[in-house]
């Protein structure tokens, strides 16, 4: 046992063990209270499917949002506090924009991804400041389909597909047995939305899902509740 132990609970400073408690935080809060999110890399295309856990009886599902469009070729979902995912997909959109006026061309997902990852591990290092509570799938085409995950930690990794939130572990394994390269547009989704509904505790339908999908146009798209509504 080491003496005051509560100093390490209190900033972001590693322990005598090298952990850091409040990242180890952030990353229960996105385990426990953070809606699933998934995102897969098809043939030519990448997919977003998004729980929205609407608990509040009297909300409007249309005012909640889990899947974006960052750029024209760039979309992204979160899992976790609302606040933090929309505040750091305004800094991506920021990012992407930024470079098409200083460069006059579209940034490659993979640096948007960095560039993000750079920007949370700030509030992994510096006192007065707390992690961000979520997990975010940033994915898009550019020379070809790239999906990233982006922990709350600030670390990022490529897959292939991928899965964030409460659900993560049940839909990993979902993903493991059922995902295969270059599936359609419609294969993704389906196996999206199974997973979810799968994973999810409550009856699901149209207005507690949030789609995205960026083809081959390297266009993205946000599904329709009457498009979402066809695959259940």
């Amino acid at each position: 046992m080491y003496p005051n132990v509560q100093a390490y609970d209190r900033g972001v400073m590693f322990n005598p063990d090298g952990r850091l408690f409040q990242v180890e935080y952030a990353k229960e809060a996105v385990r426990k209270f953070g809606a699933t999110s998934i995102g897969m890399i098809g043939e030519d295309c990448v997919v977003f499917v998004a729980h929205k856990n609407i608990t509040e009886p009297l909300a409007v599902p249309s005012t909640i949002q889990k899947v974006f469009r960052v750029d024209s070729h760039i979309g992204a979902a979160y899992s976790g506090m609302v606040a933090d995912g929309v505040h750091l997909i305004d800094f991506a959109r920021q990012g992407a924009q930024n470079h098409r006026l200083v460069y006059d061309d579209v940034k490659s997902v993979e640096a948007l991804s960095k560039n993000v990852s750079t920007y949370m591990m700030q509030a992994t290092q510096y006192g007065g400041m707390r992690p961000y509570a979520i997990s975010l799938l940033i994915g898009g085409i550019d020379s070809e389909p790239r999906l990233f995950e982006i922990e709350p930690g600030a670390s990022f990794l490529g897959y292939k597909a991928d899965a964030i939130g409460a659900g993560k572990k049940v839909a990993t394994e979902m993903l493991i047995k059922e995902y295969k390269d270059n599936m359609g547009v419609d294969d993704a989704v389906a196996l999206g939305v199974k997973i979810i509904k799968k994973i999810s505790e409550e009856k699901l339908n149209p207005q507690n899902m949030d789609i995205g999908v960026v083809q081959d146009s390297h266009d993205f798209k946000l599904l329709t509740q009457q498009e979402v509504s066809s695959y259940f």
